[in-house]
C-alpha cells in the first residue's frame, strides 16, 4: 500500500455550533484542552454557524493529512480521529464513479464516500474511527462513530449550541456549558466500575455510543444505528478447519492494522492476546509494565517471549508511590471516573511505548469476541448444582448473602440468581441495595440488571456464554476496556491500534459454534489453538488473569489505607456518602475479614476524579 494513507491518525478534533462571539478563541481554548491528542499542530475552521478545532500528532509530516480537510468545491468540511484500513479499495470504487482525489489519505475517503452515498457509507468502513461532516449547503452536521467504539466522541445541546468532540474537557471553556454533576451516573457507576449509560458523569453531555451516525440539522439531533453484533453458529466445520480460518483473519487484520510510515511497537504481557499480536506482527519492539511483587509482575515472562521472537522488550517496575502519585492525572485523563486499577499500568506501558514510538498494537477485544473471560465458564462448571430446583438455590443464595464475600459463597449466591441477574458485565462492585445504604441521597435509579435488560431481550433464546459475550460487547468492552485504551494512549500522545477488533474478525467470531469458544478444558479455545502455532504451549493455554494490580495489599499498608481514608472522611465523601459505611468497608478490608479492595477503589476513584473537575464546588 502507497505512503500517505495513514499520517494524520493521533488526534483530537472539538467544536460547536451557533456562532459566539469571539469564536476563534473560544475555540483555540478548547483545542488546548485536548493538546495531548495532537501536540504536534493545530487546524480551525469557523464560519457563522460552526466551528471546527483539530489537534495533530504527525505520523509523517505530509501535508496532505492537515484538517480541518475540504472537498473540492470546499461545500464539505471533515474531523477526523482514527483509521479506515480498506481506505484503498473504497478510493477505487469512488474514482470509477467519478471523484477526483486531491491527496492520498483515508481522510479524504470520507468526504467523497458521504457525496457518494450518504450516512449509510459508515457501513462500508473498516477501521476505527470518530468524525463529523460539516455540510455548508445543507447547513447539516453529520458525525460518526465506528462499531466497536475504538475512538470516542461526546456531545451536548446547550443553550442553543450543540458542542461535540472526542474529550468532554474541551466542552469547559466554552460560555454556553453548563458544568453539573450527573448524580445518577453515579448510582451506575457503584454497580459496574465505570460510566455505562450514554449519559455521562456532566448533565447533559452524553457519548454516541458505537456503531452509530447522527445528523444534526436546524437544531435537531437524529442518532441511528448502523450495525449490531450478533452470533450464528455455524455447525459445519472442523476444529481444524475453524483455526485456519482464525489464523488467515487475524493474519490479515494484522497486517492492516501495521500499515504506516513510522515504527510500529506491540505491547506484551503474559496473557495469550498480546502475546499472539506480538508473534505475529514482527515488530521490532515489546512494552511491559509490572511491579515488584512477584505475584504482579508480567515482565520476566515478556522478555523471555520476546527473546524467543527475537525483539527487544523495554519494561518499567512501577512503584506503590508512581502509582498513586499518578492516578489523580489519570482521571483527569479520562473524563469521567473509571475504577479499573489496570488502567494505572496501561497508562505507564503507553509511556514508556511513546519514549520508543508513536504505534503500538494491543490485545483488545479477544476475549469479547472469541470468549476469553473466566466467567464465561460458569454456565458449563459444576452443571449438577442447577438441577437443584431454582427457588432452593434461590433461597441458599439469599442466605449465603449475609456473610461477607468469600469463594465459595459467592458461587451459591451467584447460582441463586438468573444469569440476567447475576450478569451485568465483568465488573459488579456494589448491588443496588448496597448502594442504596452507602449513598446519602440514593435516587432509586435502574437496577443493574433493568440498565443489561434491553440487550438480554434481544438475545433471548441463544445459550448463556453468547449472552454474556454480547453483554460484554456492548457495555463492559465500551465503557472499561476500550475507554481505558484510549485515553491513556492519548495522555501520552500514543496511537493504540486493536487488531482483533476488525470487522472481518467480528465476523468470524460470530460463525464459531459455543463449544469452540469456551468449553471444559479452556475459555478462548479455538484461538488458543490458532495461538499455538506461533507460541509456547504454556503461553497459549494459559489461565486468563487480566491486568494484575495490587491495590488489595496496598490498602493493609497504614500509608494507602490513610490515603483512602482521608478522602473517605473528607468534605466531598460527606456530600454523597455515609461515611461510617465507607471506613466500615475499609476496616473489613485491612482486618482480612473481606476483600473489599475493588468496592473500596470504586468509591476513591470518583472522589479522586472530583477533585480534577468539581473541586470548586466542593
Amino acid at each position: 500500500m502507497e505512503n500517505g494513507g495513514l499520517q494524520k491518525t493521533m488526534c483530537g478534533f472539538v467544536g460547536f455550533t451557533n456562532r459566539i462571539e469571539n469564536a476563534q478563541d473560544t475555540l483555540n481554548t478548547m483545542m488546548d484542552k485536548i493538546i495531548h491528542r495532537g501536540p504536534d499542530s493545530a487546524g480551525s475552521y469557523v464560519d457563522d454557524d460552526i466551528a471546527l478545532g483539530f489537534r495533530r500528532l504527525s505520523i509523517i509530516d505530509l501535508a496532505c493529512g492537515d484538517q480541518p480537510m475540504f472537498n473540492e468545491d470546499k461545500s464539505l468540511v471533515l474531523t477526523f480521529n482514527g483509521e479506515i484500513y480498506n481506505f484503498q479499495s473504497l478510493k477505487e470504487d469512488l474514482i470509477q464513479a467519478g471523484h477526483t482525489f486531491a491527496n492520498h489519505s483515508d481522510s479524504e475517503v470520507l468526504l467523497h464516500s458521504y457525496e457518494e452515498y450518504g450516512p449509510e457509507f459508515v457501513k462500508k468502513l473498516r477501521g476505527m474511527f470518530s468524525f463529523v461532516i460539516w455540510d455548508k449547503n445543507n447547513r447539516t452536521l453529520f458525525g460518526a462513530r465506528d462499531p466497536f467504539g475504538i475512538k470516542p466522541m461526546y456531545y451536548a445541546q446547550m443553550n442553543g449550541s450543540l458542542l461535540f468532540g472526542s474529550e468532554i474537557k474541551s466542552f469547559l471553556p466554552h460560555p454556553h456549558f453548563q458544568k453539573q454533576l450527573n448524580e445518577e451516573a453515579l448510582e451506575h457507576y457503584l454497580s459496574f466500575q465505570y460510566s455505562v449509560t450514554a449519559e455521562t458523569f456532566f448533565k447533559d453531555v452524553y457519548k454516541l455510543p458505537p456503531a452509530h451516525y447522527f445528523v444534526y440539522k436546524d437544531g435537531k439531533l437524529d442518532i441511528t444505528r448502523y450495525w449490531e453484533p450478533s452470533f450464528h453458529a455455524e455447525e459445519d466445520k472442523s476444529l481444524d478447519e475453524w483455526v485456519d480460518e482464525i489464523e488467515q483473519t487475524f493474519d490479515d487484520s494484522v497486517a492492516a492494522h501495521k500499515i504506516s510510515d513510522v515504527e510500529v511497537g506491540s505491547f506484551l504481557s503474559s496473557g495469550v492476546d498480546s502475546s499472539y499480536v506480538a508473534c505475529s506482527a514482527n515488530v521490532d519492539k515489546t512494552f511491559t509494565v509490572g511491579f515488584s511483587d512477584h505475584k504482579y509482575n508480567e515482565i520476566s515472562y515478556a522478555e523471555e517471549l520476546s527473546k524467543l521472537i527475537d525483539v527487544k522488550n523495554i519494561s518499567k517496575v512501577i512503584t506503590p508511590e508512581e502509582f498513586w502519585d499518578t492516578f489523580p492525572k489519570i482521571q483527569y485523563h479520562m473524563d469521567e471516573p473509571l475504577a479499573d486499577p489496570s488502567a494505572v499500568a496501561l497508562y505507564f506501558v503507553c509511556n514508556i511505548a511513546s519514549q520508543n514510538v508513536k504505534v503500538v498494537l494491543s490485545g483488545e477485544g479477544a476475549d469479547e469476541i472469541f470468549g476469553g473471560y473466566n466467567v464465561y465458564k460458569e454456565p458449563i462448571e459444576y452443571t449438577g448444582y442447577n438441577k437443584i430446583p431454582f427457588p432452593i438455590r434461590k433461597l441458599i443464595g439469599s442466605i449465603a448473602g449475609l456473610f461477607p464475600a468469600r469463594r465459595g459463597l459467592n458461587f451459591l449466591v451467584r447460582r441463586g440468581k438468573k444469569l440476567e441477574d447475576r450478569f451485568i458485565g465483568n465488573a459488579y462492585m456494589f448491588t443496588k441495595k448496597e448502594r442504596d445504604k452507602l449513598l446519602k441521597k440514593p435516587l432509586g435509579t435502574a437496577t443493574p440488571a433493568e440498565i443489561v435488560k434491553p440487550c438480554y431481550d434481544k438475545s433471548q433464546g441463544k445459550d448463556p456464554v453468547t449472552r454474556m459475550q454480547l453483554i460484554d460487547l456492548n457495555y463492559w468492552l465500551v465503557g472499561d476496556i476500550l475507554l481505558k485504551a484510549d485515553k491513556m494512549s492519548m495522555a501520552n500522545s500514543l496511537e493504540v491500534r486493536v487488531p482483533f477488533l476488525d470487522k472481518k474478525i467480528m465476523a468470524l467470531g460470530e460463525r464459531i459454534p459455543m463449544r469452540y469458544r469456551v468449553n471444559e478444558q479452556n475459555t478462548k479455545f479455538a484461538m488458543r489453538q490458532a495461538a499455538l502455532r506461533r507460541m509456547p504451549k504454556q503461553v497459549a493455554d494459559k489461565k486468563k488473569l487480566g491486568f494484575p494490580v495490587p491495590t488489595r495489599v496496598w490498602l493493609k499498608e497504614d500509608k494507602y489505607y490513610n490515603v483512602v481514608k482521608q478522602k473517605f472522611t473528607g468534605e466531598v465523601a460527606q456530600v454523597y456518602f455515609n461515611t461510617d459505611r465507607l471506613v466500615k468497608l475499609l476496616d473489613q478490608h485491612r482486618a482480612g475479614k473481606a476483600d473489599n479492595s475493588r468496592k473500596i477503589w470504586t468509591v476513591y476513584t470518583f472522589l479522586v476524579w472530583y477533585d480534577q473537575f468539581f473541586k470548586e464546588e466542593a
